[in-house]
């Protein structure tokens, strides 16, 4: 025989623990920016005291302080202002270039399945060619100024995007867009309001992993007969054994791709503030 508590213990309803999102949680006990920043700060202070007690020699490592220093002066006599501009001028022109075409090409491919059939092939072939070795040809192509550069970055960048848009577009639920055209929407105001805001996140994401790839494409296209720029200024370095330039530039390439990062992150806070999304415990 049943008794009342066992009947009111079966009766009552399972305890539902609710998803934190960036909406629904709390304030945490030690702020973020203080847990992101230790781990970059314990390393540099490692550094330095390897680089002190002669772990770490000059002429293979130069210490933070010594990089502090020589940027400094760097920044002082204008070279890195100078550098950082050219350099972020080729990103920007090949990004752009790069986020166009892809944007075409994967909207094409990714709501036309004829589009898909005469595009996606072409796309893939030449996906799996690295980027790097087409530099002979793009110096044929178009010689040693500023075109072979930031069409080098161009391709970087049009391959992620356009995988990651493409694949947005089809793995959309196509019941959403079944019950988009049963209230009466039409195709364009299907792709607008359905398709493409379900397939942003994803396009987000590689954007996000376009840009890192943008500047590991400036690296390789700042070797074509570059006189400004920080892969110059890296290449020059490493003629004359200048570890400490060396990782001012690598420093700048981390700090510019960062920044990149940040305006997508952003980007992504106000496109998809409709989407509750997970974000750990």
């Amino acid at each position: 025989m049943t008794t009342t508590s066992e009947r009111e213990r079966t009766s009552s309803p399972p305890e539902v623990e609710t998803l934190r999102t960036r909406h629904t949680r709390g304030p945490d006990r030690v702020p973020r920016w203080v847990v992101k920043t230790a781990s970059p700060v314990v390393l540099i202070v490692l550094w330095q005291v390897l680089s002190s007690t002669g772990v770490l020699p000059r002429d293979v490592l130069a210490s933070p302080a010594t990089v502090a220093v020589t940027a400094a002066e760097m920044w002082a006599d204008g070279a890195l202002q100078s550098a950082v501009a050219v350099s972020s001028v080729r990103v920007l022109s090949g990004i752009a270039i790069g986020l166009v075409t892809a944007v075409l090409l994967a909207t094409l491919s990714g709501l036309f399945r004829r589009g898909e059939d005469v595009i996606d092939a072409p796309v893939q072939m030449l996906r799996t060619v690295p980027v790097i070795g087409l530099i002979p040809l793009l110096i044929i192509w178009f010689g040693i100024g500023e075109e072979p550069k930031i069409a080098l970055i161009a391709l970087a960048v049009t391959f992620p995007l356009y995988m990651n848009l493409f694949g947005g577009i089809r793995n959309v639920d196509a019941t959403l867009v079944e019950a988009a055209r049963t209230l009466g929407l039409g195709w364009f105001g299907q792709v607008r309001h359905v398709i493409l805001p379900s397939a942003m996140p994803q396009f987000l994401v590689g954007l996000r992993y376009a840009l890192g790839t943008a500047w590991l494409a400036l690296v390789f296209g700042e070797t074509i007969n570059a006189t400004s720029g920080i892969g110059y200024e890296m290449n020059t370095a490493r003629e004359f054994f200048q570890t400490d330039v060396i990782v001012v530039c690598l420093a700048l390439y981390a700090v510019l791709g960062l920044v990149g990062d940040l305006v997508v992150r952003t980007l992504e806070r106000g496109l998809l503030s409709w989407r509750p999304a997970f974000s750990g415990r």
